[in-house]
């Protein structure tokens, strides 16, 4: 295991072990970080210290591996509430603003997300950065219908100025150019990386204008939303609250 996985170990570990309770509706994230919060939430159910779990996956990959630990799955259809959500993140902003979806299941996490009392964020210490932009692409979830036309309607948003929106190829859950194909996330839609050279100036209006854009599913800036931050580092584990 390299040293930064190690980190992701840790920081999901202890979001298992911190935050989760027997009885409780838990929201499973998406990516190489949630994968070592619900290969917690396995070990802790196998071992019987915890009890009466249901969980919802975010996407298609985390219900696989949380089938294949016993993990027992709900959707939201039948649990509009849950106790606590646990996900990763590719950026975060001393403000707690996100930058979710370099897996691609920006829209299914979101939905989970914001039905959760509580949602954990867990990372190492390269995610936190000074401002959103320059340190990940935003990506956004667009209906495949006149999707080159959406993508204009993004690069003339004021809010989205200096942007270079690229139409994510080949696999949804990574923003490299892995395949000729456009991708198409767990729900059919494309995904368009918005890439900055400077910081979002105001990243809760940017998300707010792109969310009301017609040909627009939702977007990878989770604000508003964070209970905790837990960042691994070479000095240990942190807690970070709003």
């Amino acid at each position: 295991m390299t040293s930064q996985d190690e980190l992701k170990k840790q920081t999901g570990y202890k979001a298992v072990d911190d935050y989760v309770e027997s009885g409780m509706v838990v929201g499973l994230g998406t990516g190489s970080t949630a994968y070592f919060a619900v290969e917690r939430l396995g070990q802790k159910l196998k071992s019987g210290e915890l009890k009466d779990i249901v969980a919802i996956p975010t996407s298609i990959r985390t219900k696989e591996q949380a089938e294949s630990l016993g993990i027992p799955l709900v959707t939201l259809n039948t649990h509009s509430k849950l106790d606590v959500a646990i996900d990763g993140a590719d950026n975060v902003d001393p403000d707690f603003n996100l930058v979710k979806g370099g897996g691609g299941a920006l829209l299914r996490e979101k939905m989970v997300e914001l039905a959760a009392d509580k949602f954990i964020v867990i990372v190492d210490e390269s995610k936190m950065c000074d401002g959103l932009g320059p340190g990940f692409p935003i990506p956004v979830e667009i209906t495949p219908f006149c999707h080159e036309h959406t993508i204009r309607a993004i690069a003339a948003l004021p809010s989205c100025a200096g942007c270079k929106p690229v139409l994510r190829m080949g696999s949804s859950s990574n923003n490299k150019v892995d395949g000729d194909e456009i991708a198409a996330t767990d729900n059919g839609n494309y995904i368009v990386d918005l890439h900055f050279t400077e910081t979002i100036k105001n990243s809760p209006k940017m998300a707010a204008d792109l969310k009301s854009l017609c040909g627009v599913v939702d977007h990878g800036i989770f604000s508003g939303m964070t209970t905790a931050v837990i960042i691994a580092g070479s000095d240990g584990v942190v807690v970070k609250t709003p």
